[in-house]
């Protein structure tokens, strides 16, 4: 599989490997993709035949729900198999290849955003976002507070907000160690721009839909405001199929 999906050069491993998929494609070889047990959980197989990761790794996942999942997606492919759209298996490979290694590294990139979370820099205008800005976000905002101890302050325009130590503690505390998990929220992370949106996924306070309309408040304004093309609307559905392959993985772990 490794002409069909390839790491790149990111620092960011999972996102190096999320992101980097070849514009080539290749005729479907196969009639059946599976999920069968293998010796560290299931792994997906091709007319029985074992699928690799770009890096040499076994395809596989802990749990024969995502297994089958991604087995799915592989089904899912016509006469030719389209990377573009099989944002799950990419997000697979990414963790397998990026984050099982490098977990620290990979927790250390999602601490970083609490530091400039999406949800604590609010518009002063117009009236209308500066509402929806406050119906999307402030629950999450309290939800960080009751559920993780994390007080996070709120800042006007973009002039940067400093977080108390003790909310990015205890916000970093609710990241976890395991590369599944971890590496799902670093997807969803960088796809929003926000950690406490990605957390929220993560502990089922909101789902791929909510976390996603949290995520482009300021873009659904502008589209209304002003309308929107249709390569815009292509990127969209793209990336809300990389944030709904992240929520996959969270829901089946």
């Amino acid at each position: 599989m490794r002409e069909l999906f390839e790491n790149g050069s990111s620092k960011d491993p999972v996102e190096a490997a999320r992101r980097s998929v070849r514009a080539s494609q290749r005729r479907r070889f196969y009639r059946n993709a599976t999920a069968t047990a293998a010796d560290r959980g299931f792994a997906v197989r091709l007319d029985d035949k074992p699928v690799r990761t770009p890096a040499g790794r076994l395809l596989a996942a802990p749990t024969l729900a995502l297994a089958e999942a991604i087995a799915a997606e592989w089904n899912a492919q016509g006469d030719v198999i389209d990377p573009t759209k099989m944002p799950l298996t990419r997000l697979v490979n990414a963790i397998i290849d990026g984050v099982t290694d490098h977990a620290g590294a990979v927790a250390a990139e999602v601490r970083k955003y609490l530091s400039s979370d999406l949800v604590c820099y609010r518009a002063d205008a117009p009236r209308g976002l500066v509402e929806r800005q406050a119906k999307e976000w402030d629950p999450i905002l309290r939800w960080a507070s009751e559920m993780l101890g994390a007080v996070f302050l709120v800042g006007d325009g973009v002039i940067h907000v400093t977080q108390p130590a003790q909310a990015l503690a205890a916000a970093a505390a609710g990241i976890p160690d395991d590369p599944w998990r971890l590496g799902a929220i670093n997807a969803v992370t960088t796809l929003t721009g926000s950690a406490l949106i990605a957390l929220a996924l993560a502990r089922g306070r909101l789902t791929a839909e909510e976390a996603w309309r949290a995520a482009n408040v300021d873009e659904d304004w502008n589209k209304e405001q002003w309308g929107d093309d249709e390569a815009a609307l292509e990127r969209g559905t793209a990336r809300f199929g990389e944030l709904q392959a992240a929520a996959t993985v969270l829901r089946s772990l």
